[in-house]
């Protein structure tokens, strides 16, 4: 209990030491995209509500246990405009080193035509991120700790950024209840390399704190997760945006409000069990809602929708999450437990 306590300290003092700014001159920006079905249907930042499924380590590497060991996972997802994102992901442990997972997150945004400056064509070019990442996990009594490492690059023409940052987390699993608290700090680390003749940007990184708790005689477990807790006020108010006529013919701009404010650091998350095989999954991210909405309407930005279907020893995740009134991304999730396969095998 000591050593969790101490190691839950440390963490925080990380997350005063780095620098708290959002938006801006942020670099490698999709690493803050989910890269799972499940945690995309759940609302997008999930630090607590992660089982058996080993994609989640990416929103919290504390959340790495027992039972993903020897997961295998594979996501894909399909964004507008021929964008493509897939990532693998896979847990192993040993009794001398522990227990590990190690995944791959690729993002490719497509081919592009290249011009000279007078509009000539020169061919085409294409753009991509990638991240490799390492994740360790220790359970103390009822805390686990986890931390991972990773290695993001962004390629524009062969042209490349590389970054090198860490995740830390902790999560606190009741004994006795299905009460789960987790504590992460995402993305701390700094920028190696900067494009040629470019400079070095800041990492996107956040501190997420949250919760998971199911009802003992209900089917439903509910998750509330808080979001840039380095930074109260997030709230963007365009000073060019035409504001609204009072009585007397006068413009008045739209004003920040305090319950505006605290809700864009929330999302929440809902899993409905319909039985173990079978599970439906919704969320609601305000922040997302409230950036990603047009002036007219909002439609369903900020919402996301999922389900969960186990069949023999594969899970089947989709999660359908909308980003803008303009359309929802689809996300795809394939899990299966690979020392499962490997006994058929054997035993056939």
């Amino acid at each position: 209990m000591q050593r969790a306590k101490l190691l839950t300290l440390l963490l925080l003092t990380l997350a005063l030491q780095a620098q708290a700014q959002i938006g801006g001159q942020r670099g490698f920006s999709f690493l803050e995209l989910p890269n799972s079905a499940k945690l995309a249907a759940l609302g997008g930042i999930n630090v607590t509500a992660g089982a058996h499924d080993i994609s989640m380590i990416s929103a919290n590497p504390a959340l790495l246990n027992k039972e993903m060991d020897r997961q295998l996972s594979l996501s894909y997802i399909g964004y507008l405009a021929d964008i493509k994102q897939s990532s693998l992901a896979y847990g192993f442990s040993s009794e001398k080193c522990g227990r590990w997972a190690a995944s791959i997150n690729y993002l490719n945004y497509g081919d592009f035509v290249q011009r000279d400056p007078t509009g000539m064509e020169q061919g085409t070019f294409n753009v991509n991120d990638y991240t490799l990442s390492l994740s360790h996990a220790r359970e103390v009594e009822a805390f686990t700790i986890g931390a991972t490492a990773k290695v993001a690059v962004s390629s524009i023409a062969g042209n490349k950024a590389v970054g090198v940052l860490a995740d830390a987390g902790a999560v606190f699993k009741h004994p006795e209840k299905d009460f789960t608290v987790g504590l992460a700090f995402k993305n701390v680390g700094y920028q190696v390399k900067a494009y040629d003749g470019g400079e070095r940007q800041q990492m996107p990184w956040d501190a997420q704190l949250g919760i998971t708790y199911k009802p003992e005689h209900m089917p439903v477990r509910l998750s509330l997760t808080a979001h840039r807790l380095y930074q109260f006020d997030i709230v963007y108010l365009d000073p060019n945006a035409p504001g609204q006529l009072d009585e007397n013919g006068n413009e008045v701009k739209e004003e920040k409000k305090l319950g505006d404010k605290i809700a864009r650091h929330f999302v929440v998350g809902t899993e409905f069990i319909v039985s173990k095989n079978f599970q439906v999954r919704a969320g609601y991210n305000h922040l997302r809602r409230k950036e990603l909405r047009l002036d007219t309407k909002a439609g369903g930005a900020g919402f996301s929708l999922g389900a969960m279907l186990r069949v023999r020893n594969f899970e089947l995740n989709y999660g359908s999450a909308f980003f803008h009134p303009s359309g929802a991304t689809h996300y795809v999730t394939v899990g299966t437990n690979t020392s499962t396969l490997l006994k058929k095998k054997r035993s056939s």
